[in-house]
């Protein structure tokens, strides 16, 4: 710690209650008078210093024309602490200046007057040698920004306040510097006079420092911090540093304020929380999306101002592919709100994040469909995406509130864009279980709820569950059914394709394909599977039948007639799931009529 020890003389002043006598022999001829404490001192250390004092010292003495006078100042920077080292410092007592006195010190000084008008080294260049060397290391350079708290608004005419913070700024800077090897970075000394290496300092060490500022010193810090050029990622941990210190957040579990600021009402609550919003920075990812998250629950607590809540919901939207469902489900906070969670937020997150989006306009999903199924591997996951899966999530969650009308569901729904769901997996579970909470909707609304999906884009587990489902419109299910079988029977005609080529496969040699025998083992295997897959729709089809009705009243429900065509033997064999001999059984015949023709061409070869 920098320090100085001034003076030569042993200690003479004494404390008797509230009043301070100076022992030296001579009786007091002045009286210092500062709040409840008094001084009785003697005029001639004083005047030969202090140019205040040896001014109001003779006005006292023109009007009175006595020797002894009283002199009030009660408005000297630090108060009677700050006097007391001044008035040893007249007296030549000992006294020691360090980061913990000199800026209360150094402003007495310049209220005092004591320049170098009346003797040489004078206080205040002896307070301004010292702060120099407090500046010069980091943790003094807190402990004296610290007590300029005492001291506003002198230490802002003094520019103590700006110089400690510029010099905060310059060693957080270094830091960096020297985190990434920068050759033109100095060393970085700590509080007691060792030199610190990039390895033995871990990231976010200011934090803590910084966190015992009050907030308006906090406040001048964070942006002069910001333009000396540190990271905008660092300035919002220091935030967050900050707020969970000082400010507690609504977050998964219940709110604790033990762990606020002694004696902070909701209204000085409510006043750091927008100030503390208002510091973030405004860059992408740089604050975690789960905190933003946490704030705007708070805030809606508190009844923040508008344009604070507005603010989180901006910076939340320009980065909902980073949310958590567990942190979107935002308690509604209102007395007349009808839904357990608050919807309307959700939306206008959901609005701040599709026009964050707009402009890049993507033109395809992240991930391929084959069959109507989600490819793995196919792409990463885009931010539209991520967010798909989390509204669609998001809804299946709210679903069951019985007080969610259909127009809020729908709106929430069909914000995100068809490209955007590689499957409509979660959004059939959301649908599904909006409509088992609410089964007093009409055929009407919901067929218009089932709209919002794309039934070609389920996949075979939802094909099956949605087929069999009775809380879905019956043109829903048709449709179902429809694409299933559908992507049934390409996938079979793709097989007996492969089967097909798989005669002209050869090896370099001139030999058949060492493979081809795996091959149509796998495809019996496949037909197979798909086998069984037909048959388990054809029973659907037969239940659906009698429960509706007949086909007669399905053809005629939906102005359907069945088309008879010829076509060709092998599609026959892959579109006609009633078949008279199995699909497998046929693979069989195929094999061994392959079979025959490979011993015909090896006869051949051997000729």
């Amino acid at each position: 710690m920098a320090s100085m020890k001034l003076g030569s003389k042993s200690e003479v002043f004494l404390l008797d209650g509230y009043t301070w006598y100076c022992s030296t022999g001579l009786p007091s001829d002045v009286i210092i008078e500062i709040e409840d404490t008094s001084f009785h001192l003697h005029k001639y250390p004083l005047l030969s210093r202090s140019g205040l004092l040896a001014n109001l010292i003779r006005e006292h003495s023109e009007e009175d024309g006595q020797q002894k006078c009283t002199i009030h100042l009660d408005d000297i920077p630090g108060g009677a602490k700050a006097f007391l080292l001044a008035a040893k410092f007249c007296y030549e007592v000992k006294i020691e200046l360090n980061a913990a006195n000199v800026v209360s010190l150094r402003c007495a000084a310049e209220y005092l007057q004591m320049t170098e008008d009346y003797i040489e080294s004078n206080l205040i260049s002896q307070t301004e040698h010292v702060l120099d060397e407090v500046l010069s290391n980091w943790s003094d350079t807190i402990q004296a920004l610290e007590s300029c708290e005492e001291v506003l608004p002198e230490t802002d005419e003094l520019h103590i306040v700006s110089r400690c913070i510029a010099s905060l700024a310059s060693k957080a800077s270094s830091y960096d510097q020297a985190l990434l090897g920068s050759p033109s970075s100095g060393p970085f000394w700590n509080g007691i006079g060792e030199e610190l290496k990039p390895e033995s300092m871990n990231d976010g060490w200011w934090y803590e420092d910084v966190s015992f500022l009050n907030l308006p010193l906090f406040r001048r810090l964070i942006l002069d911090f910001g333009d000396h050029g540190i990271k905008p990622g660092k300035i919002s941990g220091s935030i967050m540093h900050y707020a969970r210190k000082h400010l507690s957040l609504i977050g998964r579990q219940p709110s604790n304020r033990s762990s606020d600021g002694p004696g902070l009402s909701d209204e000085e609550r409510k006043d750091l929380l927008e100030e503390i919003v208002d510091l973030l920075p405004c860059e992408k990812g740089v604050t975690p999306t789960n905190f933003l998250l946490n704030l705007l629950r708070t805030s809606m607590m508190l009844h923040a101002t508008e344009s604070c809540r507005e603010n989180l919901e901006k910076l939340i939207g320009a980065q909902l592919d980073g949310a958590v469902l567990e942190d979107l489900l935002v308690p509604n906070m209102g007395y007349s709100s009808e839904t357990l969670y608050d919807i309307d937020c959700v939306q206008r997150i959901l609005d701040h994040f599709m026009a964050s989006e707009g402009e890049e306009n993507p033109t395809a999903p992240a991930s391929t469909l084959e069959d109507g199924r989600l490819v793995e591997g196919s792409g990463s996951l885009t931010p539209m995406t991520m967010v798909a899966n989390l509204i669609d999530s998001y809804l299946a969650e709210v679903a069951p509130d019985v007080n969610l009308k259909l127009t809020k569901f729908q709106s929430l729904a069909v914000v995100i864009p068809d490209y955007a769901r590689p499957q409509d997996d979660g959004l059939y579970r959301a649908i599904d279980i909006y409509l088992k909470a609410h089964p007093w909707l009409v055929d009407s609304e919901r067929e218009e709820l089932c709209r919002l999906m794309n039934c070609q884009k389920l996949s075979l587990e939802a094909s099956t569950h949605a087929a069999q489902n009775e809380r879905l419109p019956l043109r829903v299910i048709v449709q179902v059914l429809f694409f299933e079988q559908l992507r049934l029977r390409t996938s079979v005609a793709g097989w007996f394709y492969v089967s097909d080529n798989l005669e002209n496969s050869r090896n370099p040699s001139g030999n058949l394909a060492v493979t081809r025998n795996d091959k149509i083992e796998e495809v019996r295997d496949r037909v197979s599977k798909l086998e069984e897959e037909c048959m388990s729709m054809k029973g659907d089809l037969q239940k659906l039948a009698k429960g509706k009705g007949g086909w007669g009243l399905f053809f005629r429900k939906f102005s359907l007639k069945p088309k008879l065509r010829s076509i060709d033997p092998k599609q026959s064999m892959a579109r006609n799931t009633k078949c008279s001999v199995p699909l497998s059984a046929k693979v069989a015949a195929i094999d061994d009529e392959r079979d025959g023709k490979q011993d015909h061409e090896a006869s051949e070869l051997g000729d």
